[in-house]
């Protein structure tokens, strides 16, 4: 256990972090779990656009990694792509 107050700090700190970037995470793959399921390709552009803001910011805050941010958006394009 902890014996400094920094560290019972650090360690409250640290578990309202993990909870905020848990939920902003599972809201952004409901999203794109939401836009992968959607057929229409003018609702898909629309959707595409809030999911690619919140993928960016996911990764901005080191939530998941850069590469992995562009592979999501990569193929979100191209699914939306091949939507007639």
């Amino acid at each position: 256990m902890a014996n400094h107050k920094s560290a019972l700090k650090r360690i409250r700190s640290n578990e309202s972090k993990r909870l905020t970037n848990k939920y902003k995470h599972k809201t952004t793959r409901n999203a794109i779990k939401k836009l992968r399921d959607t057929a229409d390709k003018k609702q898909a552009e629309v959707l595409f656009v809030d999911v690619t803001a919140m993928i960016d910011k996911l990764a901005k805050k080191n939530i998941i990694h850069a590469n992995k941010a562009s592979n999501l958006k990569s193929g979100l394009a191209k699914h939306i792509a091949a939507l007639a």
